[in-house]
């Protein structure tokens, strides 16, 4: 047939126009073996057992190739069939991977891998529509084996604990042990750097308050005058000389005596009649007394033995007296009096709104910053040989601390500045990127002289903080 347009004859016969198609070449078939289900079994990990020197379970083995005369499922995709992982038992095709052809059925382009349903199936994936035997499957990763209705497939080793009925960690919820939740709250105070820890050497003292140069120079010019004193008795006969300064010597005392007993009171008379400042108009730096309503920052504390929620200071005191033949409570405690045997005190970051202008600031009290409390505290329970097993709280309370509650004579006393407690603070404003904050001054604030009550100078050292006891006065909601 002689014509301009070349044409060839297929096999059936038929001639059709255009040159006849060169065959292609195939690619070369691939295979891959699939990365085993191991459960968290490192024996059957395959080369990640060797490289542990671990004996590798050879039970399932992987195969590649062709496979034929299995029972598929049809698609309407011509092209071929790769399985990767696990298939079902009772499907009758083993646990193998395979690329190539499969004669004898309409071939389908499936890759099984990846989690069950729970009727032990893969779980379909469709995308786009789907019409007549067209069905198309792509999970992810391999496919795990039939386990019971209340399996897991879980990695790594099995956890210790009671299960639910899932198989899974029970979760416990409720109410915890009060000795337990003490424990864990005392610790957390214990290692929390925004909670400043304070001890006995943080409380008013005479003694230390007084300037240590004049209280030597005064010992020293007392010693003096006795040498003197007795000099001229012994050698003039005149006792002039040492009945002044024995006079000299009580008076002191007595003064010495009297602001050892009555100093904490005249300090708080002091920081009551100290004005309060305007933090509107405080300057920066400026050492400044402020009265307001507190409100807790982001740590706040509970009491240790009442558990009075969300305070910003807390201090709980054991005492105890010691009577003839009893036992100290520490090395200083002398007899027939109160000596303290265990102390639990702190303080954290809080606000206050001031009355004055309304403003809020912020009151650096954390993080081991220098704070001198002066906190009224309560009596909460008086205990004795006779009365202490009318108290389990306070039984509770001891044996959480690990002390003894034998025969003695015990007092604890709480006290505590709860959110809405109105206090007062002194210390130095300072101004921070338009934060209002006060601060320690850097150096003891001195009272002076209180002449009409005879009390000697003394300073404030660090932020000082005053409230009454707060279980007489109403809290002001915030």
């Amino acid at each position: 047939m002689g014509s301009r347009f070349p044409s060839h004859q297929l096999s059936n016969g038929l001639y059709v126009s255009g040159r006849p198609e060169q065959p292609k070449e195939r690619p070369p078939t691939m295979t891959s073996t699939a990365m085993p289900y191991t459960g968290g079994d490192i024996k059957k990990s395959g080369e990640l057992g060797k490289m542990f020197d671990l004996p590798v379970d050879g039970s399932r083995s992987r195969k590649s190739g062709p496979i034929t005369g299995a029972s598929l499922r049809t698609g309407s995709f011509g092209g071929a069939t790769s399985h990767s992982g696990q298939i079902l038992p009772n499907s009758g095709i083993r646990v193998s991977s395979a690329s190539g052809g499969i004669p004898g059925a309409a071939a389908v382009k499936k890759s099984n891998s990846g989690p069950l349903n729970k009727h032990g199936e893969p779980v379909k994936k469709s995308s786009g529509p789907q019409t007549g035997g067209t069905i198309s499957r792509q999970n992810s990763g391999p496919l795990a084996p039939v386990l019971p209705t209340t399996g897991l497939i879980t990695s790594g080793p099995i956890s210790s604990g009671p299960l639910n009925s899932f198989g899974a960690p029970r979760k416990t919820s409720g109410p915890l042990d009060s000795s337990s939740s003490a424990k864990l709250h005392s610790a957390s105070i214990i290692h929390n750097q925004a909670v400043t820890k304070l001890s006995q050497d943080d409380d008013y003292s005479f003694h230390k308050s007084f300037p240590k140069p004049i209280l030597w120079a005064m010992v020293l010019l007392f010693v003096m005058g006795f040498i003197a004193g007795g000099f001229i008795l012994g050698a003039v006969h005149n006792p002039i000389l040492l009945i002044v300064v024995v006079v000299l010597f009580s008076a002191v005392a007595a003064v010495f005596t009297w602001n050892h007993c009555w100093g904490r009171r005249a300090i708080t008379k002091f920081i009551a009649q100290y004005p309060d400042a305007e933090l509107r108009t405080a300057r920066d730096g400026q050492f400044v007394k402020v009265s307001g309503v507190v409100t807790c920052g982001n740590v706040p504390l509970e009491s240790s033995f009442q558990r009075a929620p969300r305070c910003v200071y807390t201090s709980t005191s054991l005492y105890e007296y010691r009577g003839y033949g009893s036992k100290p409570a520490n090395s200083k405690h002398r007899p027939f009096t109160w000596g303290l045997r265990s102390l639990e005190r702190h303080v954290v970051d809080f606000y206050i709104s001031d009355f004055q202008s309304g403003l809020r600031a912020l009151v650096k009290t954390g993080y081991g910053a220098r704070v001198t409390p002066y906190v009224d505290e309560s009596v909460v329970v008086d205990i004795n040989p006779s009365n202490k097993d009318m108290s389990p709280d306070f039984i509770r309370w001891l044996a959480e601390r690990n002390l003894s509650s034998d025969e003695r004579v015990m007092r604890l006393k709480e006290g505590y500045i709860k959110e809405g407690s109105t206090v007062s603070v002194m210390g130095v404003v300072q101004r921070n990127d338009n934060v209002l904050m006060i601060v320690p001054p850097p150096e003891p604030f001195p009272t002076g002289c209180q002449w009409s009550r005879c009390i000697l100078p003394a300073s404030l050292e660090g932020i000082v903080l005053r409230c009454e006891d707060a279980s007489k006065i109403d809290v002001i909601p915030v």
